[in-house]
């Protein structure tokens, strides 16, 4: 117990179904960097909050569920789990020795090229990389989470030289992240990606308001109306579009 290492905890799922093929055990990591605009989880924010648990703690609750976990395994999220790097590495080590699929959802935001020997570790026992990009323009990135986006898309560039698959992720906002020259941006970067498997553009919604109000934190995009579904798939279909014909004049 003494030389293992210790996450900060928000909460576990035990039956997630949208956090990655299969249902899954979901470990949502405490502690975030950005302030998106959207979040729906501002009480994950905190990097001093969460629970103190050990990966082997993490598993014995995992393997309590595992007979109802068909085709799924564990998804690590946030917060943003790689702020605590090392400790993901170790529990997804575990984890494979189990013989269980590792997925790691994340923003990227943590990404330097300077810290990738830690990377490349992770990268060795992560089965599936899903990156939220939340905006390709980087100066309008910084306004809705605080941060440019480079780190986010070299995040991207180095999943997909490493050959991990990789699902993509986009909220879509209306009004803020619905811009189709952005989103024709976005379809060509995504065509530079090798190991791209999948995109999932999520309409945007307000059902993470009420947390806001019990931590009295403001919500910046108040007034905005949730997406519609078919106004989502408008958006991917964009994306979509300008991402063919990249690779069209690519090969």
């Amino acid at each position: 117990m003494d030389n293992e290492l210790i996450g900060r905890i928000h909460s576990t799922e035990s039956f997630g179904t949208v956090d990655g093929p299969g249902i899954r055990f979901v470990v949502f990591m405490q502690g975030c960097p950005m302030r998106c605009a959207y979040c729906h989880n501002p009480d994950t924010w905190n990097v001093n909050g969460g629970t103190l648990k050990t990966a082997d703690e993490i598993l014995k609750e995992y393997d309590s569920y595992k007979e109802f976990l068909k085709g799924g395994g564990i998804t690590v999220t946030g917060g943003e789990p790689l702020l605590q790097i090392d400790f993901v590495t170790e529990l997804f080590q575990k984890a494979k020795n189990k013989g269980v699929h590792t997925c790691l959802d994340t923003s990227g935001i943590t990404f330097s090229n300077e810290k990738a020997e830690r990377y490349e570790k992770l990268m060795e026992v992560t089965d599936l990389i899903m990156l939220d990009i939340k905006e390709i323009d980087s100066e309008k990135h910084k306004g809705l989470t605080g941060h440019t986006n480079h780190a986010v898309l070299e995040f991207a560039r180095f999943v997909s030289e490493h050959q991990k698959d990789l699902w993509v992720r986009y909220v879509a906002v209306p009004g803020i992240t619905d811009d189709e020259s952005d989103l024709r941006k976005l379809g060509e970067f995504l065509a530079t990606l090798k190991s791209l498997k999948a995109l999932d553009v999520l309409p945007y919604h307000t059902m993470g308001v009420e947390k806001y109000k019990q931590l009295n934190i403001k919500y910046r995009l108040e007034g905005i109306e949730p997406m519609e579904k078919e106004q989502a798939l408008d958006v991917r279909t964009t994306i979509l579009t300008a991402f063919k014909l990249a690779l069209k004049e690519k090969n």
